[in-house]
């Protein structure tokens, strides 16, 4: 019987997949995971709550086996995908124009769509956004976190956009004030919506280094055992206890899991 989550992507569960898979793990989810360079078979396809895809290219996965997913969302189980370098377009991603890309609530770029930042990108909600199921209880006015990258895209019409990225340019005006911190622009970090009976979202930063950048400490006074977030056969991470708040609470709602 397969576990209730497929997670394909983030090269290893030795490397960055250690970091999803321990929180996935931590919060008492059993799952199936494929790696970047192994293509995805029918037989992994059927009777899942939630299709997790991050860092894994569209050439692992037939556009048959992409379609099987994408009605089994429809019929209500839950498809989440995440950013980095082998997502969305990025640099071998090439989802764009893929039935996967389809059901996604945002529209993916025909070109690289990465940006590797050296600014400051902090992330908040959009307006009325902060009460959804995803974002609720977490000090978004009060300990924003902040990323290091992310993959540019667009949200669809039917689609709302739940987190938004704020960049800052900081500068010291005087060598003897503290910087300050000029608005440069903003853009789409969450978006989320429906396709047919089941939930999709978008997450344009990563959730492992380097892009998550210090979103993977958010809430570090109050960390995760090294021995609760370790999913079996990977790595032992140490992830900060709003970070793991956060991906459960999107893996809940994507995938209507219960904790």
């Amino acid at each position: 019987m397969p576990h209730p989550i497929l997670y394909c992507g983030d090269t290893s569960l030795t490397t960055a997949a250690s970091y999803l898979g321990g929180v996935l793990t931590a919060a008492g989810w059993e799952f199936d995971y494929l790696p970047s360079d192994q293509p995805i078979s029918h037989v992994s396809v059927p009777r899942r709550q939630l299709y997790i895809v991050s860092d894994y290219p569209a050439a692992r996965m037939t556009a048959e086996i992409q379609q099987q997913i994408v009605d089994r969302v429809a019929a209500g189980a839950g498809l989440l995908m995440i950013g980095g370098w082998e997502s969305f377009h990025g640099l071998g991603g090439d989802w764009d124009g893929t039935p996967l890309s389809a059901a996604l609530p945002v529209e993916v770029a025909t070109v690289d769509d990465r940006r590797n930042c050296d600014h400051v990108i902090l992330a908040r909600p959009a307006k009325d956004a902060a009460e959804h199921p995803i974002l609720t209880g977490l000090p978004w006015d009060k300990v924003p976190p902040v990323i290091g990258g992310y993959n540019a895209f667009q949200a669809r019409p039917a689609s709302q956009t739940l987190l938004l990225a704020d960049h800052y340019a900081p500068q010291f005006r005087s060598p003897d004030q503290p910087a300050m911190f000029d608005a440069c622009g903003q853009t789409p970090l969450l978006v989320v919506g429906e396709c047919g009976q089941g939930r999709v979202a978008a997450l344009a930063t990563d959730l492992a280094p380097h892009w998550v950048g210090p979103l993977v400490d958010w809430g570090a006074t109050a960390r995760l055992a090294r021995v609760a977030a370790r999913a079996p056969g990977a790595e032992a991470v140490e992830v900060g206890a709003l970070y793991a708040q956060f991906v459960r609470q999107l893996v809940v709602w994507t995938g209507r899991l219960s904790l």
